[in-house]
């Protein structure tokens, strides 16, 4: 008996295509296309999860930076004596204080640089 398939691959294709939405042009209308863009994107996605982790990163050691210059400290001794004052904030924490309360981040670099 002969198997015709119809149902599985209209499947695959309707559930490719329809993660291709928003696509431009036949990357979302064309099958093939449209596999191969999706590919690309996955990857992209998978990619980008794990730089968005190390872009908050460096933007919080910024700002962290920039306060601690403005209380005459770099960031390295101010990490340095939050750990030895085992303050444990970690660097979003941080610099959203640095942001919002610049008064109480400063009282923070004067406990890190007291144990310098």
């Amino acid at each position: 008996m002969r198997v015709k398939r119809g149902f599985k691959s209209r499947r695959r294709r309707k559930k490719v295509l329809k993660l291709a939405r928003g696509f431009r042009g036949g990357r979302s209308k064309l099958f093939r296309t449209a596999t191969d863009a999706l590919d690309k994107s996955l990857m992209y996605a998978y990619r980008d999860r794990k730089a968005r982790k190390r872009e908050f990163r460096r933007l919080w050691i910024a700002r962290i930076n920039a306060g601690t210059r403005m209380n005459n400290l770099s960031y390295s001794k101010f990490i340095n004596g939050l750990k030895r004052a085992n303050v444990e904030l970690d660097r979003k924490v941080l610099a959203e204080l640095a942001i919002s309360d610049p008064s109480g981040f400063s009282r923070i670099v004067n406990l890190a640089s007291q144990q310098l």
